[in-house]
């Protein structure tokens, strides 16, 4: 496992770096297995973003696992089962992330806010249950809904950060309701009201998320650091006049690290 946890380690810092920095205040204790838990996660979302022929099959192994089949089997079932020796990983929150990778597969429809909210709940509010089991928390079920708040708000940040590198690929992830509200228009230079509701929407979820922080037993200043990194994307949006130029914003590595730091002394 030793290798396995290099492999891990080195996927975050390479494809994750905003989350790759807020890792380092982690303890210890559990950083490893955050970062083999990033692996399952990662890789399962990258065989699915790249439409690779075994996608569909190594999601249903863990969807086995989640349902409790002690006959699964996939380098991803193989973490899971190593990890959850240690922590009590929720099965059901597993459950649902595949049923997001379900749903990117089939390459469904976002018609309204709820079917986004529903999306990004299956596809990164589970992932912040599952860190939170792992973290461990004063009472589960006080922090869980946090917990999911957060990594849905994460979630909507990607989209509003990646809205035209996912059309290239033909991928709409916004809400055609909310596109059609604000004049069916996601071209640059014409979505800037449609990127002041979608910011909105996604601040009110750190609002939430970010308020549960303090539930958290261990790495309170890791998931800080985490939320208030991904949230200076929506602040770089802002600045950048709401979607005016085509490509990804990048938040500077200088101002990346010190709203890390002000957040994680804050918590």
């Amino acid at each position: 496992m030793t290798a396995l946890v290099a492999e891990a380690r080195a996927t975050t810092n390479r494809v994750a770096r905003t989350f790759s920095i807020a890792c380092r205040w982690l303890p210890r204790s559990v950083r490893d297995d955050v970062y083999l838990l990033y692996l399952v996660f990662r890789t399962l979302d990258d065989l699915v973003d790249e439409g690779r022929s075994e996608a569909s099959e190594r999601v249903a192994a863990v969807e086995a696992w989640a349902a409790g089949d002690p006959s699964a089997r996939s380098p991803e079932v193989d973490i899971l089962n190593d990890v959850s020796r240690r922590h009590p990983l929720p099965r059901v929150a597993l459950a649902e992330f595949c049923a997001g990778m379900r749903e990117d597969l089939a390459g469904v429809d976002f018609a309204t806010e709820q079917d986004v909210d529903r999306y990004c709940y299956r596809v990164a509010g589970t992932v912040g249950l599952v860190m939170a089991s792992v973290l461990g928390t004063s009472r589960f079920d006080r922090a869980s809904p946090a917990a999911a708040a957060l990594g849905m708000a994460m979630q909507r940040t990607n989209i509003l950060r990646d809205i035209d590198e996912d059309a290239a690929n033909g991928r709409v992830y916004i809400a055609r309701e909310a596109i059609e509200r604000y004049g069916g228009e996601l071209a640059p230079g014409r979505r800037a009201a449609l990127l002041r509701d979608q910011i909105g929407r996604a601040d009110a979820l750190y609002e939430r998320g970010l308020a549960g922080v303090g539930e958290l037993r261990r790495g309170r200043r890791a998931i800080a650091a985490a939320g208030a990194m991904y949230r200076e994307l929506l602040r770089e949006l802002e600045r950048e006049g709401y979607g005016a130029r085509a490509g990804r914003v990048v938040v500077p590595q200088g101002r990346k690290l010190r709203v890390a730091a002000s957040a994680a002394w804050r918590a």
